[in-house]
């Protein structure tokens, strides 16, 4: 958004925050609450899988086909499509995180897997911990980097020297959550084929 100031234009920064796509991760959270209180399994289950499958392919869609692509544009490109990523990405992607986690938790639960003896009980350990370095690289990381290329590209004048850093660590990060997806899948299937 541009406003103009005195004869010249002054880019104002645009809050990424969006109230529809909070009221959307709103409804969906209260789609998983609901899944668990009413103890359907398959209502559960469902949940778990949907969410999962979106967080999964969204995740490897960024991490091996835009942000390569992002790293080749030119700036006014990138500026363009990351204003219009971050917004949606912004409450999508934990959101997403969330219903994955919280609905997988307690379908282990109900399933008992967390009464699993050893060695099955590894793959338990192995999902928590793959669960665990996607959510701390994704909350810790790459949301807070979001947000940073966001308003750094929203700026009149941007430091392409500081851009290019963020640019290349934020994309071997996401590569690496791909890499992290794809081994959670292959735990998931163990889980679905059974332990």
């Amino acid at each position: 958004m541009t406003e103009q100031v005195a004869g010249t234009l002054t880019r104002v920064p645009i809050s990424p925050f969006r109230p529809a796509y909070i009221g959307f991760a709103a409804l969906a959270l209260a789609v998983m609450v609901a899944a668990i209180v009413i103890d359907n399994h398959w209502f559960l289950n469902f949940v778990h899988v949907m969410s999962g499958t979106l967080w999964t392919g969204i995740d490897l869609f960024m991490g091996f086909i835009v942000g390569p692509v992002l790293r080749m544009l030119p700036l006014e490109t990138r500026r363009a499509v990351i204003g219009g990523l971050v917004p949606r990405t912004l409450v999508l992607m934990p959101t997403l995180s969330t219903l994955t986690t919280t609905a997988g938790w307690f379908l282990a639960m109900r399933m008992g897997y967390f009464d699993l003896p050893y060695p099955e009980f590894w793959w338990v350990v192995a999902a928590l911990a793959i669960v665990t370095v996607l959510t701390i690289q994704g909350l810790g990381y790459l949301l807070p980097t979001n947000l940073r290329l966001y308003y750094a590209f929203q700026q009149d004048t941007i430091d392409d020297a500081k851009i290019a850093r963020m640019m290349n660590l934020y994309v071997g990060v996401v590569g690496f959550q791909g890499l992290m997806q794809v081994a959670i899948m292959v735990v998931m299937a163990r889980f679905v084929t059974g332990l």
